[in-house]
């Protein structure tokens, strides 16, 4: 059932609800407008990062900051911060959308591909979209759907059986739907596209399921493809390097995995490689910056000898053609499973000699935060490390290897946050101690593949942390620790605030400066979601999802809370 709240009785968060009885199979259904969804111009969404109005991207803008220039609420008020209106959606599982705002609407998705058009104002339903899903679907880690992306007058999502669909924005009716690939190989969706002119951009999930990944180029208007980059090129054997990106022994034999080559050849059909985030999109240079995840299997390194290009790397390509530009490999050969999934940032940076230079950040499952040089995807620096490592890189066995981060990391899948001002950047983090199996199989051809297991170890202590990082030096500046671990991502904005949340209910706000926290409110499921904030009538919002996380098991719910500041 789809469920408003209205928000003059959200204090005690016990309203009435006005239920209304959703459409069947793909169908959409359509109550009261409230909004006025307008065309989004290629200008509008150039100019996001300005837009103190609108949330038109994942992650805010292209660039990928998450911040949010409004400073309407800030540290001196945020504390009176209320809900305005609760939307329930269908769908109580797993919530990590972004909620992406235009001109008074707002549209979130769910879990299984819901996606929903609400007023911004009061949360009231405009339109529901159901995706009739196929028979075959893969996923590694939860029915997720991180959000849509909006461009001109139409609506695009990703789908769990790997199909691209794009919507009317107005109606939610069905306007074109391509196959992005085969899901009975392995392949799905679960993140959100990005569109820039007149392109809709999308990578691929199934990294566990031995595909090969991908981010391609769809015509915005027809869904006509346009360009595939393979993010595991038909040499992926790379340079046999013996070390990860801060110098550390890896314990390769070389001479094993030469021998393999020789022998069976190049893995690179079925080597991984998903992209599970948003690329950041730099139009100054007409490029784009993504990252690869883990190689297929993900512990069993014995049946893909080399260094497994691209994964676990950043990785720059062409805009128009798909070309590549550059890349840089943080774990080569990677048998743990600390892949690259957290979204690059761009932003400017000081270089070793402390020239302000052009910037891309990622915060990794290592529990570093690495700085390249965007112009040619060269290492900068990495930060200090914002959680314990410990026995790195011992090799799985098949009795376990116990090594530090665990194989969540680290910062997963969250998007950072930067406040250019203080020159800081945000992420959270998961401490899961862990230690690493590994037991070799032979390719079961669209199955998990995993090569082993990562097992948490129960006796040990889990948390989580939120960890604010000058990436000017790569020091912390500050670190709140939390009694769980940290998945969802974060929002920073002009008033000097840092929000994220928890999977135990609590959503929180910080001061940026200082980490102190200033405000929380229960959701009563699990905040693992990233928020976004908007305008609307000139008052500010903060919006995000309280629906769990499968991948940790949070408490699920189905709850899109809007919080404001009381009149």
């Amino acid at each position: 059932m789809s469920r408003y709240v209205r928000s003059a009785l959200l204090s005690a968060l016990a309203a009435t609800c006005v239920l209304s009885t959703g459409a069947l199979g793909q169908e959409v259904k359509v109550a009261s407008k409230w909004g006025d969804m307008q065309t989004v111009t290629q200008d509008l969404l150039n100019r996001a990062a300005s837009d103190g109005n609108n949330f038109l991207h994942t992650n805010g803008d292209y660039f990928q900051n998450r911040y949010y220039p409004n400073r309407q609420i800030n540290t001196t008020n945020v504390s009176k911060l209320r809900p305005a209106w609760i939307f329930q959606t269908e769908v109580k599982e797993s919530l990590e959308t972004s909620p992406i705002v235009i001109n008074g609407v707002m549209y979130v998705t769910t879990s299984f591909n819901h996606v929903y058009a609400l007023d911004a104002r009061t949360g009231e339903e405009i339109w529901h979209f159901k995706h009739k899903m196929g028979p075959i679907t893969v996923f590694c880690c939860g029915p997720n759907n991180r959000g849509v992306a909006v461009y001109g007058d139409m609506v695009y999502m990703a789908t769990l059986d790997s199909k691209l669909l794009a919507l009317d924005a107005k109606t939610g009716k069905l306007i074109w739907e391509t196959e992005i690939a085969d899901p009975e190989l392995g392949y799905s969706e679960t993140m959100a596209p990005t569109v820039v002119n007149g392109k809709v951009l999308i990578g691929t999930n199934g990294g566990e399921y031995g595909i090969r990944g991908f981010v391609k180029a769809y015509d915005a208007k027809t869904g006509k493809e346009i360009w595939t980059f393979n993010t595991v090129p038909e040499n992926s054997v790379g340079v046999w390097a013996k070390t990860d990106a801060t110098g550390r022994d890896m314990h390769r034999d070389i001479e094993a995995e030469k021998s393999t080559l020789a022998k069976s050849g190049d893995p690179y059909k079925a080597l991984g490689g998903g992209v599970w985030q948003n690329p950041a999109v730099d139009l100054e240079t007409n490029r784009i910056y993504f990252m690869v995840g883990n190689p297929s299997p993900d512990l069993d390194g014995s049946l893909r000898p080399g260094d497994n290009l691209y994964t676990n790397s950043l990785v720059s390509v062409d805009l128009d053609t798909g070309r590549y530009v550059c890349h840089f490999q943080y774990i080569p050969h990677d048998v743990w499973d600390l892949d690259a999934v957290s979204p690059a940032v761009i932003t400017n940076v000081k270089d070793k000699e402390g020239r302000t230079i052009k910037g891309i950040l990622h915060a990794n499952k290592t529990g570093h935060v690495y700085v390249h040089d965007a112009k040619d995807c060269s290492l900068v620096r990495f930060s200090e490390a914002m959680v314990p490592q410990e026995n790195m890189w011992v090799l799985p066995t098949k009795e376990g290897a116990r090594m530090l981060p665990g194989a969540n990391g680290g910062v997963e899948w969250s998007p950072m946050a930067i406040n250019p001002n203080l020159g800081l950047t945000y992420a959270i983090n998961l401490h899961q101690p862990m230690t690493y199996h590994v037991e070799s199989s032979p390719y079961p051809s669209g199955k998990l593949w995993l090569g082993g297991a990562f097992k948490v170890i129960p006796a040990e202590e889990q948390w989580g942390n939120v960890t604010a990082v000058d990436y000017n030096t790569g020091k912390i500046r500050w670190q709140v620790k939390t009694p769980q671990p940290m998945i969802g991502g974060i929002l920073t904005t002009a008033g000097g605030l840092v929000f994220t949340g928890e999977g135990n209910g609590h959503f929180k706000a910080y001061d940026a400066e200082t980490g102190a926290t200033l405000w929380k409110f229960q959701a009563g499921a699990g905040v693992n979601a990233p928020p976004s904030s908007y305008t609307v009538d000139g008052k500010q919002f903060i919006v995000v999802g309280a629906g769990g996380n499968t991948q940790i098991d949070y408490k699920r719910g189905n709850n899109i809370i809007a919080f404001t500041l009381p009149d």
